[in-house]
Order: structure tokens, then C-alpha cells, then sequence
């Protein structure tokens, strides 16, 4: 009885192993390493890209996600996001983006963006509903529409779209570690999947600058 009581611990314990071993991403199949690597911010934080669309609904499903890995991810991390411009119609939300960076208004709405454009339908990725939805909240519409057609807003949306290629970026969520990991939503195989690979490659970035 003890001898298959033993047999049995064995076997619970190897069934664990296995179990931990399967659980950890791997290259090729949940992440893709960038090589050669590209360039990351040069500082002691592990620099973090997230590439998104705020007209994607699995970027909309993330951002739960990605709030609450954000407030356990400590100072350590460098968080970025860019938005994609991958197709003609995605400019818009760019412009938008980086014009609510540029008022200041980007930690109050950028949620809001994609609830009222998903949720509730206003279709923010047109530019007269846009102004009315912030006229609406209070928002001073005149000058956010200067900010979304200022010369700097609009290179920053250039650059944006140069990142997609510096990257490879071939859709979105996609997450950059450190220049030299990425991953995403339809690699990892789920957006709580995806934050998952994220924070093991934070990890990992941050293990192989520690043995440099």
C-alpha cells in the first residue's frame, strides 16, 4: 500500500513538472524573438511597445488586462503605446491618439475612446463625431481639432507608421519587449494568454541585462 501510495506521489509530482514546463511560453510558437533586436529606450526600465488600434476589438477585450499587469508591473517597466497605422483607415485613430497626448487628455479618455466607439457605437473614427462626443464631455472641441491637425501630430503619426515596419509589426495587440520579443494576441492565444507571455518576457529581458 505505501510502496503504490509512493508510486502514486511519483507520479502526481511528475504530472506537475510537466504541467510547469508546458505552462512556459515558447519561441516560435507564443512569442517571436526580433533578431537582429531593435532599438529600445536606453535606460535601466524594460521598455514595453504596445501596438494597438482603438477600432480592434480584441485591443478593446485587452485593456483590462493590460491595466491590471500595468499596476503590478512596478517601476521597472517602461510602458509605450503606438497606435497602428496599418491600413488608410486607421489614421484617424492615430491622429486621435496622439492629439489627446498632446492636450493632455489621454489618461482620462484613452478608455473611454474604445467604450463609447465599441460599446456604445458613437464611431469615434469619424472626426465630426468625435468633436461632439468631447464637446459633450466637456471638452474644448476648437482646440483638440488643432491639435489633430498641428504638423506635430501628424509626424508623430508618421513615425508611428515606420515603427509598424521598424518591428514587423503585422497586427494588433502586439506587444514589444526590450527591442528584442514580441508577442501578441493570435500567438499567445488569447488576451489573458498574451499578458501572461508579456510579463515572462519582462522577466526574461530583465534576467539577460542582469547577466551583461
Amino acid at each position: 500500500m505505501k510502496s503504490l501510495l509512493a508510486r502514486l506521489a511519483r507520479i502526481v509530482l511528475l504530472a506537475a513538472a510537466c504541467g510547469a514546463a508546458q505552462a512556459q511560453p515558447v519561441a516560435g510558437r507564443e512569442y517571436v524573438v526580433l533578431d537582429p533586436p531593435r532599438p529600445a529606450a536606453g535606460n535601466p526600465s524594460i521598455e514595453v511597445i504596445e501596438f494597438f488600434y482603438y477600432g480592434c476589438p480584441i485591443c478593446y477585450e485587452a485593456q483590462p488586462h493590460i491595466a491590471r499587469w500595468l499596476m503590478k508591473s512596478g517601476p521597472g517597466v517602461e510602458f509605450r503605446r503606438v497606435p497602428a497605422v496599418s491600413a488608410e483607415g486607421w489614421e484617424p485613430f492615430a491622429r486621435t491618439f496622439y492629439a489627446l497626448e498632446a492636450t493632455g487628455l489621454l489618461g482620462r479618455l484613452h478608455w473611454p475612446v474604445y467604450d463609447n466607439h465599441h460599446f456604445d457605437g458613437r464611431k469615434l473614427n469619424e472626426e465630426k463625431n468625435l468633436l461632439e462626443w468631447l464637446a459633450a464631455n466637456g471638452i474644448d472641441a476648437a482646440r483638440f481639432k488643432q491639435a489633430l491637425d498641428s504638423p506635430e501630430v501628424k509626424a508623430r503619426v508618421d513615425a508611428a507608421q515606420k515603427m509598424l515596419d521598424t518591428y514587423g509589426v503585422r497586427g494588433v495587440p502586439t506587444f514589444v519587449i526590450d527591442g528584442r520579443y514580441a508577442t501578441s494576441a493570435r500567438l499567445a492565444g488569447g488576451v489573458k494568454e498574451m499578458m501572461s507571455v508579456v510579463e515572462y518576457l519582462v522577466g526574461r529581458a530583465r534576467d539577460e541585462r542582469a547577466k551583461k
